[in-house]
């Protein structure tokens, strides 16, 4: 019998809070699916950053444009950005409608359609499928098409949930020429499956936060 899918239950946008720093807290732990015709891939969020009002690293710093709109819709849609011309990035918006903010999800812990994973990323090993924002879209085939994708609707590509608290570590961001030493970087302490240094991820450079979540 084939195994029946994760019970995972969409977020709702009235869920999800508004300040950017206490969304990518949030994030961490949730799920991110995409639903294909050849079947269903997931994975738990494990690692997120915040980009929030006035940091010089976001690409809303300078106001909307063109390329950046999708960072400027309501909470919880996709904004995918290429990277150095190489790998896409999936964010999602966060404050206000029109108001320039979001986090990027960094890296998940895959947990349906590994098939369908490693076939988009060959002979790679389990840990890295999904381990860094380039390898995470690669690994679920998100591209410039999913750009302002509303990630709350339960449907293709989306954001859920399931009912259970877990611990948030924190340190600063990784792989930004500037602004380097905020402390806007979450992830699951003991995942084997977040990104960057693994020395970063413990005392004295990262700390533990203990309120649960869901």
């Amino acid at each position: 019998m084939a195994n029946q899918p994760l019970p995972i239950i969409p977020l709702h946008r009235d869920g999800l809070p508004l300040d950017t720093t206490a969304l990518a807290r949030f994030m961490v732990g949730k799920y991110l699916v995409h639903d294909v015709p050849h079947g269903r891939m997931s994975g738990r969020i494990v690692e997120t950053e915040a980009y929030p009002l006035g940091d010089s690293t976001s690409h809303a710093f300078i106001g909307r444009r063109p390329y950046n709109g999708s960072m400027f819709l309501a909470p919880g849609h996709a904004y995918v950005r290429l990277t150095y011309g190489i790998s896409y990035m999936l964010n999602m918006s966060a404050e206000a409608e029109e108001v320039g903010a979001g986090i990027l999800i960094r890296a998940i812990e895959p947990l349906e359609g590994l098939a369908l994973m490693e076939a988009r990323r060959p002979g790679v090993p389990l840990r890295d499928l999904a381990r860094g924002p380039g390898r995470l879209t690669i690994a679920l085939g998100i591209d410039q098409s999913f750009d302002g994708r509303d990630l709350c609707t339960g449907k293709d590509l989306w954001i859920g949930v399931i009912e259970k608290s877990v611990p948030i570590g924190v340190t600063t961001r990784i792989g930004l020429s500037r602004e380097m030493h905020r402390p806007l970087r979450f992830f699951e302490p003991g995942s084997v499956f977040v990104s960057g240094p693994r020395k970063l991820l413990a005392a004295p450079f990262a700390t533990l936060e203990t309120g649960a979540q869901v």
